[in-house]
């Protein structure tokens, strides 16, 4: 099904990024929870997770939706890693994993200090093939995403993991409930979204913005946006530095200075998005229980 979007523009900026008769197409309903979209562009597919379903599906443009992956483990967030294998974030094992080419499962981390993570989130993989991920307690607070449980870490962390040596550091340790993560197109600045305010209205409800340093640690954490509309989840930048960030009206677009520059909005609430298609001009869109897409003037930043 096939909408005519509704914009909203803020900056006239905005009118070069989006395309004003392109449709707005809800590709499949049916979800619980929808999130964590990823683009195979090798394998021309899409697959997502609907968390609470414990599954991830599959969507290939001319074959329709199918089943990618049941039990799931309530896995979220997803990625490619820098030799295109899938990367997930797992609730219900409270662990980050990664998927073979065969197929088969590598857990490539579970816990910290020798307590186990809360419950991974979101994650971004660095040119140099570090995996950074959030770690905030949503998994575990009920049973619907997860498995209700006490944390173990004595904060909410964002993670820097080297896959190969298996060594994991702590980035940040401030955040209330760190989200959805991306980097600028250089790596020179890493924004992560705090949805505290989910839980909490006085709590976050915005955007940070840390420069990157060597790759390894962050510095010069500022705010760089604030989302007027539900919370901030997950993000994507596209080749410009344009920070495209999901809210409860749809997807908002902020220059790379923090202006909110329009939003595309959305029947759902928004979870996550990410660009695809043979060109990466095109927004996926998770939205609680659909997946949608529409055409944009914008080019997604996001390798492989």
């Amino acid at each position: 099904m096939s909408n005519a979007p509704e914009y909203e523009f803020h900056d006239p900026q905005f009118r070069h990024l989006v395309i004003p008769n392109a449709r707005l197409e809800e590709l499949y309903s049916g979800c619980r929870w929808a999130e964590g979209p990823v683009w195979f562009s090798d394998a021309n597919q899409l697959i997502w997770s609907d968390i609470p379903n414990q599954r991830m599906l599959r969507w290939v443009p001319e074959g329709g939706v199918s089943l990618y992956r049941q039990p799931s483990n309530f896995a979220n967030g997803n990625t490619r890693d820098r030799q295109g294998r899938l990367v997930s974030c797992e609730h219900g094992t409270r662990r980050v994993t990664r998927t073979e080419i065969d197929g088969s499962i590598t857990v490539l981390v579970d816990s910290f200090e020798g307590r186990r993570l809360n419950s991974p989130n979101d994650a971004v993989v660095h040119s140099d093939g570090a995996i950074w991920f959030t770690d905030p307690t949503y998994g575990i607070l009920s049973d619907y995403e997860g498995y209700k449980a006490e944390p173990e870490q004595s904060g909410r962390n964002v993670y820097r993991l080297e896959p190969d040596s298996g060594v994991c550091t702590v980035v940040a340790d401030d955040f209330r409930q760190p989200n959805g993560l991306a980097f600028s197109p250089d790596e020179k600045i890493l924004y992560i979204a705090d949805s505290a305010a989910s839980h909490d209205p006085s709590a976050p409800r915005h955007l940070r913005a840390f420069d990157v340093v060597d790759g390894k640690r962050l510095t010069n954490d500022r705010v760089f946006a604030l989302i007027d509309r539900g919370i901030p989840d997950g993000l994507r930048v596209d080749l410009e530095g344009n920070v495209w960030c999901s809210a409860a009206d749809g997807i908002h677009c902020f220059a790379p200075d923090g202006r909110l520059l329009g939003k595309i909005l959305v029947p759902q609430v928004v979870a996550n998005l990410t660009f695809g298609g043979p060109r990466r001009n095109r927004l996926f869109i998770t939205a609680t229980r659909s997946l949608y897409s529409i055409y944009v003037a914008a080019t997604g930043a996001q390798v492989p």
